[in-house]
This record gives structure tokens, C-alpha cells and sequence, in this order.
């Protein structure tokens, strides 16, 4: 999906989708199933391997982000205690002012208030920030900062959601809604696409009660991102 859309800066993305997240909080659980259903969902999305985690090049990750049109930042316990995400958490700040990327917050088990105003874990972990001699105080108010502003961006308080499945199923519709209304599909001229939308609207039954699932199946790069999101657009109120 996101080789079809231009960045600002004239180039295409690589992703649509980047998670900035503390892998010892969140890896194993809800952003696994998060990057599960966005992949489901035909959403081309990069997370970070624990290998990549252990070295010290942060490079490969600025360049995924500045590839993203879209970036998710999940904010757990821990997430202040590691240095590696206050700086994803910066460069994609630079990024939604440099190139308009889309950034949408979730406060994972977290109070968003604590995470504004750095207090219990956030505070235990700029404390030792603060005593870090690799940090210099420039670097520890831009990470506070940035704190401050991405916690007032529209978000997802994991809290008010039943359980993570409907949080989940939440965030992802709210994802592709954000991306195809930066960057609507154009089917106009496409040959067959018509007869594509309508052999699958007509599987789908539109109208019929009940629930339905078609998948669509063929080697890459047929085109079956852009039926699917052409039958998106179709159906999407």
C-alpha cells in the first residue's frame, strides 16, 4: 500500500505504518497483535527487531520513520526509561512538522496525565536520565518536551476500551480511515477494476446480516492491496 503514495519530499514511502514502542513492556503482547492486524489489514508497517535493539545505530530507525506516513507511539511503563524510544519519539515529531506524518498516541495501561507531567514511572526514569553523564540536559528537555506535545495529539487511553481486541480493532479502522483520506486510491482507468469491486461486494452480500470474510489471494504485486482498498472505499460510510 505504501509504494503508491509520495512524501513531501517527492519520493515514495516505504511504510505506512511505524511503531515507537518499549519492547520489554509491549512486544510480546498487545503491539504483537497490533502489528498482526495491521499487516491483516494490508498496511505495510515496520517494527523493530529485538536484534536491532541491541545495537547502538539508531540510523535504520530514523530512516523508517522519515519513510512512514503514519506513526504509532505506544506509551507503557517503562517507555521513558529507554533512551532508544524518547528518540524515535523526537524524530517523529520532526517529522509530523517537517512532512505532515500522522501521529496518533495509545496510553497502554498508563495515565496520559502521568506521562505529561513525567510523574511515577516517567519520573523514576528522567531521574535516572538525569543522572546519566551520557545525557546532556539540551537532549533531556527536547525527550520531556516531546512528551508534553505527543501526549496532547488525538489519541487512545487503553482504560476506556473493554478489552485490547477492541482497542485494537479500534486504532486500526481509525489508521486506514487517516491514511486513505491523506491519500484516496485512484481506480479511475484502471482496466477490470470495476469487475474486481463488484465480484467481491457481491461475496460480501452487502446488506445481508451476518458477518463475512473473503480474502484475496495471487502473487505480489497484482494488485490485490488495491482491490481490497478500492472495496473499502466502496463501502466505508
Amino acid at each position: 500500500m505504501a509504494a503508491s503514495s509520495s512524501s513531501s519530499s517527492g519520493g515514495s514511502f516505504k511504510y505506512d505504518v511505524f511503531i515507537n514502542f518499549r519492547g520489554e513492556d509491549t512486544r510480546r503482547s498487545f503491539v504483537c497483535h497490533l502489528y498482526d492486524a495491521l499487516k491483516r489489514t494490508a498496511l505495510d508497517t515496520f517494527i523493530d527487531s529485538e536484534e536491532l535493539q541491541k545495537g547502538d545505530d539508531l540510523s535504520e530507525l530514523y530512516k523508517a520513520i522519515q519513510d512512514s506516513r503514519l506513526s504509532v507511539l505506544v506509551f507503557s511503563k517503562d517507555y521513558a526509561s529507554s533512551t532508544w524510544c524518547l528518540k524515535e519519539l523526537v524524530q517523529i515529531l520532526e517529522c509530523m512538522d517537517r512532512q505532515n506524518q500522522i501521529v496518533v498516541p495509545i496510553f497502554y495501561g498508563v495515565d496520559p496525565a502521568h506521562v505529561r507531567k513525567c510523574k511515577d514511572s516517567f519520573a523514576e526514569a528522567f531521574a535516572k536520565h538525569e543522572s546519566n553523564s551520557n545525557v546532556n540536559k539540551e537532549e533531556l528537555e527536547s525527550w520531556k518536551s516531546s512528551l508534553t506535545r505527543a501526549t496532547n495529539l488525538s489519541g487512545y487511553d487503553s482504560t476506556e476500551s473493554k478489552d485490547d481486541i477492541e482497542l485494537i480493532k479500534s486504532i486500526v479502522e481509525d489508521i486506514l480511515k487517516k491514511l486513505i483520506h491523506i491519500s484516496p486510491i485512484k481506480t479511475d482507468g484502471l482496466i477490470g477494476m470495476d469487475t474486481h469491486t463488484d465480484k467481491i461486494d457481491s461475496l460480501l452480500q452487502l446488506g445481508v446480516d451476518g458477518r463475512r470474510i473473503v480474502g484475496i489471494w495471487g502473487m505480489g504485486g497484482m494488485g490485490k492491496s488495491t482491490i481490497a482498498r478500492a472495496v473499502y472505499e466502496n463501502i466505508s460510510p
